[in-house]
């Protein structure tokens, strides 16, 4: 990946209330049912394929998977520790969210060594056991069942907001944290976890933003959204339409309830709805199906030489390139990324996570990723235990209103001399609210140059 190149996008500031965020995770509005995320108007049926980024409550056939208890109160299961903070992965080994893994799991692996190599947590070792989400509620449950019976105290994953939303109530009725780096799905902020579920990354009501500001920069008045049906892609669907057209922009195709099944042979009617529409922008909001969709696009003179095309964090990364003969077919294709410039802005992380995994082509999520792991860490040393209910009571507030640390070993410096601590992360301030996520955002604004590679062209700082 060549040197990031930064070019700031205006004043884009995206100012989002907590308000706003919690409606996002209301009942009446979220997704059908991710990366990520459906609005109450989708009209298609998520295809069976599909059933990690189903719908708000799990499937009927995920029901025998999952706990029946959704009360306040933890359950009767809780571990109580055992003096080892072990932690279960959950992420995309296989699938169609593959590309995010290698980065996700990189920065895990260079958290757990940091944190061993400053003296571990509470006298003993983190231990990582490594676990693959695939794209599907199939192999998450059985991952996690997997994991489960190895006692582990806590889950790092998934990258799908709909794969994580077919595990979440086995893991939290089980009193075991899940932790997500990359759910976007703004269902997660009022989702009824027991307290055991956080994220590090940010709702999609500030990527929607961001991705809407970017195209009214562009001049985009009309625009085309060509958008999985999953609750990744309806929810940063709806987040993204609704300040478009508030910013003035009109939206020909692809309205609220208009999607696509992933699993379909081909897009060829969609295809060809947005060139009868004729917009000045097109919106993909997919994961690796983008590419047959971008093909397409391109065959139909309605590629990114043609028309302004944007993609969103669930497809924009170099593997996208890759899977064209031509990489430079897509060069001048936009995106948003929640994030911060691992590639050209942190220096030092990036070579860090080079010396875990020196093949990363990506650092989606890595920083996230890395963060969550130390959170986790951080709060168990507070708590004293393992104990992943009381793990859990803490992790909101190492990220808020404390003195402030940067690493694993300068904040258990802190807490082992009975300061109150406020972690800021590689990925960000965090400053978690009680939901458990991040009040504060970077969204970075991706592009493809003329070689098919990435690069950072601007980022958005906003606040939820």
């Amino acid at each position: 990946m060549q040197k990031s190149r930064v070019r700031r996008v205006g004043a884009l500031i995206v100012g989002l209330s907590l308000v706003a965020a919690a409606c996002g995770g209301d009942d009446d509005d979220a997704p059908v049912e991710d990366t990520s995320e459906s609005t109450a108007d989708a009209t298609d049926e998520p295809s069976d394929d599909m059933s990690d980024d189903m719908s708000d409550e799990p499937s009927e056939d995920m029901s025998d998977d999952m706990s029946d208890d959704m009360s306040d109160e933890p359950s009767e299961d809780a571990t109580g520790g055992d003096g080892v903070l072990r932690i279960g992965g959950l992420l995309p080994e296989t699938g169609n969210l593959a590309f995010l893994g290698p980065p996700e799991i990189a920065g895990v692996n260079l958290a757990v060594q940091e944190i061993n190599e400053a003296g571990g947590v509470n006298g003993a070792d983190v231990e990582y056991l490594p676990g693959d989400s695939g794209d599907n509620g199939e192999v998450a449950n059985a991952t996690v069942d997997r994991l489960l019976a190895e006692d582990v105290d806590a889950f790092i994953g998934a990258a799908s907001s709909g794969v994580s939303l077919t595990v979440i109530d086995k893991i939290t009725q089980a009193n075991r944290i899940h932790f997500s780096p990359a759910n976007t799905s703004p269902t997660f902020t009022d989702y009824d976890d027991n307290g055991l579920y956080f994220r590090t990354a940010p709702s999609d009501v500030v990527q929607g933003a961001a991705l809407a500001d970017v195209m009214l920069q562009d001049g985009a008045a009309t625009a085309a959204f060509l958008v999985l049906n999953d609750s990744y892609g309806t929810g940063l669907q709806q987040y993204t339409i609704e300040p478009y057209t508030a910013g003035g922009g009109t939206v020909v195709y692809g309205d609220l309830g208009t999607t696509y099944d992933p699993q379909a042979e081909n897009f060829d009617a969609e295809i060809a709805a947005v060139v009868d529409a004729n917009p000045d922008a097109i919106v993909i909001i997919g994961f690796d199906e983008t590419a047959q969709i971008l093909g397409g696009l391109i065959e139909a003179g309605f590629g990114p030489s043609d028309k302004l095309v944007y993609g969103t964090d669930g497809n924009m990364g170099n593997a996208l390139a890759a899977q064209f003969d031509d990489p430079s077919v897509v060069a001048g294709m936009k995106g948003t990324l929640p994030g911060v410039d691992v590639e050209g802005e942190i220096a030092d992380f990036r070579d860090r996570l080079l010396a875990v995994d020196s093949e990363l082509i990506d650092y989606s999520y890595s920083a996230e990723s890395y963060d969550a792991i130390t959170v986790m860490a951080l709060a168990a040393s507070i708590a004293g235990t393992d104990d992943p209910v009381a793990v859990a009571a803490e992790i909101n507030d190492v990220t808020r209103g404390g003195e402030k640390c940067t690493s694993y070993a300068d904040c258990l410096a802190l807490v082992e001399a009975g300061t109150d601590i406020d972690y800021d992360g590689v990925s960000g301030p965090l400053e978690f609210i009680d939901a458990g996520e991040p009040s504060q955002a970077s969204i970075l604004i991706l592009e493809f140059d003329e070689t098919g590679t990435i690069f950072v062209a601007g980022s958005v700082q906003g606040a939820i």
